[in-house]
């Protein structure tokens, strides 16, 4: 199976790119794993409703551009369906033996997801109703990725 990660902006601290190369080396041993990043648009203190709009739609259009059409697409946001840990590995597993090969999961930028990124996603998934910094939900996403296919292997996790 091969995962792909698309998101907004880049790593700037160390540490979170020291814990994702533990986790995409951690990966490797389940699936083949690709980390896109797209441009972040800076917001200006004070945008209104229109530019973030027009911000999120500018991401949204870098990530389009990077997702091919058969790839099934799970969005993070805020709304979307939470799921725990054991359900998130049976949804994958799911998915593979019904013959999705590409998983591709999305994380947008500070304003969160355009509509449009929105409409191509096949599910929309929420880790909380909290917001966390994107570069740790990076991390997190990366780790519950790996949780889950070691549910699917059978092999022993921390619950």
């Amino acid at each position: 199976m091969k995962i792909t990660l698309v998101v907004v902006g880049k790593l700037k601290e160390r540490f979170y790119a020291e814990a994702v190369a533990e986790y995409e080396k951690r990966l490797s041993r389940y699936c083949r794993l690709e980390i896109i990043q797209v441009a972040d648009e800076k917001t200006p203190d004070g945008a209104g409703a229109a530019l973030e709009r027009q911000i999120r739609e500018k991401e949204g259009a870098r990530i389009l551009s990077q997702i091919r059409d058969d790839a099934y697409v799970i969005a993070l946001a805020i709304e979307g369906e939470m799921l725990d840990s054991v359900q998130l590995s049976e949804r994958i597993g799911r998915l593979g033996v019904s013959g999705r090969s590409h998983l591709v999961f999305v994380i947008g930028g500070s304003l969160g997801l355009s509509e449009v990124v929105m409409k191509r996603a096949d599910y929309a998934l929420s880790f909380s109703r909290m917001t966390f910094p994107h570069p740790l939900m990076r991390v997190i996403l990366l780790e519950q990725i790996y949780r889950s296919f070691r549910i699917l292997a059978g092999e022993p996790y921390h619950k």
